[in-house]
């Protein structure tokens, strides 16, 4: 009962907080979306009552952790699709079209083709495997503290940098649309967030994500279909009102990526951060077995490619709609700067695209949506870096698998606590600071650090401990101090005049130094320890492949 006053409180108290800001915001701007407010306050009103209602159903660590693991494969592959189509593929994505028209693909298909690996490698073996992380598959047959430790600080990384983005795209498109200050909106997103998984735990976060796939997939398929019925529904006359618009080169390749090397490093990035993201991987937990694991992916790469296909129309509409259209454009830069700047950035042409096809209404609609995009990913980042830190660091490296159920979901609640803190913090802090390289360095950890150690753990028999420490933490030192040198950093950032690294994807080169570095430092490695892990290899195998001994695999 306590509990429930305490979440009531915390209901009425953000809502206070989203209200006074509002008013104060429409003091300082008179432009401020009525349809928009009324929206994302029904929107918010609605994820509270989910979590409500969650925090009713979650008693234990496994409920905390993975819903009960009562989740089912439609359900999760909808919630896999909310959690990963977050406000930088709706609103990055069809920016990058907008600017650079067909180049803009290259970021959709690589966040694309991540999931076939996922699919046919990861998902079914993970699964049967795991139980609350994917640390809980690497350390399997190997040693459990340096493991756990690595995968965990791997996991942490990635989520941190991650969340510190979120924050603070959040907080420039809440000051953008509703007329919020700054700092309003990144408390805002930060108390909501720390609200969803305090108190609903997995559940709540898979049903924020559900809902919010569903707007986006909705608002995004309105939006494509309104540009396409302004042309009859062929692409040819789409795509040659562009051309007139912005030159034939926006059609034509290398706009963004001009060199070889740059271009696999990205898709190497994309591709295996994709398959190491914490956050992605924690989600084939909450269903019932393999089959159903397999079907989330199935759900999740439909409703992912529908959805970036949707994404590459909306930057081509946002082209002839948005790009020369006054009520758009930011007089003052324009003057300045000449060309069409618009208003907030490029990275704003889907949010003024759906003002031109459906007015204040959709506007306001597809705002809500955009704030939703960022509470659901949010959610969902910040439980898996509370469960690292609960579950792999106190649970099994410092109380060595000795703590019992609540006491670990203590635990991980206080770490949702600190980890919302620290976001807010930061959110804050890099308010002027370009955080693309944050975006970037997570895919390059997750694709240096976590997939190499996941894969090698579960299809490779000569893989030790020695080798997976030395070797991932190589990744993640290479994929740190590169992207520190590269010219995103070392130039634009720290005002250097020449980058000592050239390229701005470090990932080519950090993935090569982690597999090479596993391999190495595990076949060199005679120890008896060794020799133990390497026969442990054939039973882990069989488990993976069949699911026998897997958690739930008797109830199925």
């Amino acid at each position: 009962m306590n509990m429930n006053r305490i979440f009531l409180f915390l209901i009425l108290g953000t809502l206070a907080v989203f209200a006074s800001g509002a008013i104060e915001g429409e003091i300082q701007k008179q432009a401020l979306n009525v349809s928009a407010i009324v929206m994302f306050v029904i929107f918010v009103g609605a994820t509270l009552g989910i979590t409500y209602w969650a925090a009713k159903r979650t008693k234990s660590a496994k409920d905390f952790y993975t819903a009960g693991g009562g989740i089912t494969g439609f359900q999760n592959g909808m919630a896999i699709a909310g959690d990963y189509m977050s406000a930088a593929s709706f609103l990055g994505i069809s920016g990058l079209v907008y600017m650079k028209g067909y180049d803009g693909l290259i970021y959709s298909i690589g966040f694309l083709v991540g999931w076939p690996i996922i699919l046919f490698m990861i998902a079914e073996p993970l699964r049967n495997l795991g139980k609350y992380t994917f640390a809980d598959v690497a350390s399997y047959r190997l040693k459990q503290m340096p493991i756990r430790t690595l995968a965990a600080s791997g996991s942490i990384a990635t989520v941190v940098l991650y969340l510190i983005a979120q924050m603070v795209g959040s907080g420039k498109l809440i000051q953008l649309l509703f007329g919020l200050q700054y700092e309003v909106a990144v408390v805002l997103v930060g108390v909501l967030m720390v609200l969803y998984v305090t108190f609903g735990g997995m559940l709540a976060t898979t049903w924020v994500q559900i809902v919010k796939a569903f707007l986006l997939l909705a608002g995004a398929t309105f939006m494509a279909v309104a540009v396409m019925a302004h042309y009859d529904f062929s692409f040819g006359a789409l795509f040659s009102h562009a051309t007139e618009l912005k030159g034939i080169e926006i059609m034509s390749p290398g706009g963004l990526v001009s060199d070889p090397i740059s271009a696999i490093s990205l898709a190497v990035a994309l591709m295996f951060g994709t398959a190491g993201l914490p956050h992605i991987l924690m989600r084939f937990f909450t269903v019932g077995d393999a089959k159903e694991a397999r079907k989330s992916v199935f759900y999740a790469t439909g409703f992912i490619g529908y959805f970036y296909i949707l994404t590459f129309i909306i930057g081509f509409g946002a082209i002839v709609m948005v790009f020369q259209n006054p009520a758009y454009l930011d007089i003052a830069k324009q003057a300045i700067d000449g060309g069409s700047p618009i208003l907030g950035g490029n990275n704003m042409a889907a949010i003024h695209l759906s003002h031109a096809v459906g007015g204040d209404f959709f506007l306001g609609f597809i705002s809500a949506v955009a704030f939703a995009t960022i509470l659901a990913v949010v959610s969902g980042l910040t439980l898996a870096g509370a469960s690292a830190i609960s579950h792999d660091l106190y649970a099994s490296v410092i109380k060595k698998g000795k703590a019992d159920g609540m006491a670990e979901m203590r635990v991980s609640k206080i770490a949702t606590i600190v980890l919302g803190i620290v976001a807010i913090i930061m959110g804050i802090a890099f308010e002027q600071q370009n955080i693309a390289f944050m975006v970037g360095l997570a895919f390059a950890i997750a694709a240096s650090a976590n997939f190499p150690i996941l894969f090698l753990s579960m299809y490779w028999s000569k893989l030790t401990t020695r080798g997976a420490v030395i070797g991932g933490s190589l990744g993640l030192a290479t994929a740190v101090i590169l992207v520190v040198l590269g010219p995103i950093v070392w130039v634009q950032i720290l005002g250097n005049a020449e980058a000592i690294f050239p390229y701005k994807y470090p990932a080519l080169f950090s993935v090569t130094a982690a597999f090479v570095g596993i391999w190495f430092f595990s076949i060199t490695d005679s120890s008896h320890d060794a020799e133990a892990e390497r026969e442990a290899f054939e039973a882990q195998y069989i488990r993976s492949q069949t699911g026998i001994g897997a958690e739930g695999a008797s109830e199925h």
